[in-house]
């Protein structure tokens, strides 16, 4: 019988698993919708033909004595209609089961990944293939032919972590590209001693509360806008799409909080995907975060443009290559440190449910920017938008645009829709119109 292939899952995985929940699956979305009813048998076709391309997909994950692993699998996964609420768990200890899904319902088609698999951009790949290779397939049996597109560069199984960070690599022979920093603004650095790296302590972070939904679905609020107006906001203020939309929300967050009779500590957690730094093509994890921080007092009237300065030089100083360096090869050494090592895998996942808690506590909302769909030409024919969303522990919100179209997806645990509509006011009056839709959470809500 032959031997099952296995890997070691990257730095950035372990997390996941120690850190997941009913309520936070570590399931992340992208979805299409589509310009008609969507055909699951072609899709199941275009699934079976991109799976063969993406052997890191083929794993499913198993514990070990010390760690967790992906193990190859030989099944074949089956799309399947869309059933159960967004982000449903994928992973159930000692199950055989893929850690991601394909799923349709109506117009629409979903993939869904446990984030121990792979990041935002590793699925947005698997994604892409999927989209493109199914209408494909569908312009095929109208057209009797159609090319395939070319083949992507990737490298499936490659932990670019290691490759990267490892102790036993040096890092200044990897000059990392500082390119993707040239969009942020250049803020001169006084001589006060400030880095521009904002550390508040965790009893000062303020921590949004509500109702929780009943059966720990999420709260998903999709909204749909031109891209470029808002990207002509950004550039007027001189920040990246991702800061200006981060300010607007942490704006919302302050605006929806009842009590603003004191200073108020709003702080976003924000995904940095390494491969704009240093050359990787790698399918699984690699990516860092960073936090930004904010405090609102009561005295002011007007924040963003302070806002704008205050993110922006946050987070050009924590994208340095010096901080990047440190923070990356300081998880690898606690991953590889002697004692670690030999620690059965029980008491690394309560340590790390424990540096999870703790990093929580200094976290008040979450955002991630996915970037731009790249579909071959004349899918604008089939498709229409595209979403991106993930659970999400507290509210959360997620940027994916295609063609013009910036879609704004949230995510939150409660019920309650005060932040989300705070930030379609400063949206509104801005001049930007926005597309909405909103799922059903609380039990009145269904029955209407």
């Amino acid at each position: 019988m032959e031997k099952k292939k296995w890997v070691r899952l990257d730095n950035a995985s372990n997390i996941f698993l120690a850190a997941r929940n009913e309520t936070d699956t570590k399931v992340f979305r992208l979805s299409a919708e589509m310009t008609e009813i969507v055909d699951p048998v072609l899709l199941q076709s275009a699934l079976r033909a991109v799976y063969k391309e993406y052997p890191l997909f083929h794993n499913v994950l198993r514990r070990g004595i010390f760690w967790y692993y992906l193990e190859e699998y030989d099944g074949m996964p089956k799309v399947k209609q869309e059933t159960d609420p967004p982000c449903s768990p994928l992973y159930h200890y000692d199950k055989r089961e893929f850690l991601f899904r394909v799923l349709y319902y109506k117009d629409r088609i979903h993939l869904e990944v446990f984030h121990a698999l792979t990041d935002g951009t590793g699925a947005l790949w698997f994604f892409e293939d999927l989209l493109s290779e199914y209408v494909r397939l569908r312009q095929a049996k109208r057209l009797d032919s159609m090319d395939k597109p070319k083949k992507r560069e990737k490298a499936d199984l490659e932990d670019s972590f290691k490759r990267y960070f490892s102790q036993k690599k040096k890092y200044a022979a990897i000059e990392a590209s500082m390119a993707p920093l040239e969009k942020y603004k250049e803020i001169e650095t006084q001589d006060d001693g400030y880095s521009g790296i904002l550390k508040p302590k965790a009893s000062s972070v303020y921590h949004v509360k509500g109702d929780k939904t009943p059966d720990h679905r999420q709260r998903v609020i999709e909204l749909s806008t031109q891209l470029d107006e808002v990207l002509a906001l950004a550039r007027a203020k001189k920040v990246s799409l991702t800061l200006y939309m981060t300010a607007l929300y942490m704006l919302a967050v302050y605006r929806a909080r009842e009590d603003k009779t004191g200073d108020v500590t709003v702080t976003t957690s924000i995904p940095i995907n390494l491969r704009q730094f240093f050359p990787s093509v790698s399918v699984r994890n690699f990516f860092s975060t960073t936090v930004v921080a904010y405090t609102f007092k009561p005295e002011k009237n007007e924040y963003l443009d302070d806002l704008y300065d205050t993110l922006a030089h946050q987070f050009k100083a924590q994208l340095k290559k010096e901080a990047l360096e440190k923070r990356l090869k300081r998880l690898i050494k606690f991953e590889f440190h002697p004692l670690i090592r030999i620690a059965p895998r029980p008491l690394k996942d309560g340590m790390l449910k424990l540096v999870n808690y703790f990093n929580n506590k200094n976290i008040t909302v979450a955002m991630s920017n996915l970037g731009r769909v790249r579909l071959p030409d004349g899918m604008e024919q089939y498709v229409k938008r595209t979403f991106f969303y993930t659970s999400a522990i507290r509210p959360q919100f997620c940027l994916i645009s295609y063609r013009n179209i910036l879609s704004i997806s949230f995510t939150s645990p409660f019920i309650e829709t005060d932040i989300h509509r705070e930030f379609v006011c400063l949206l509104t009056e801005r001049k930007i119109d926005v597309m909405m839709d909103v799922n059903k959470v609380s039990r009145e809500e269904i029955n209407e």
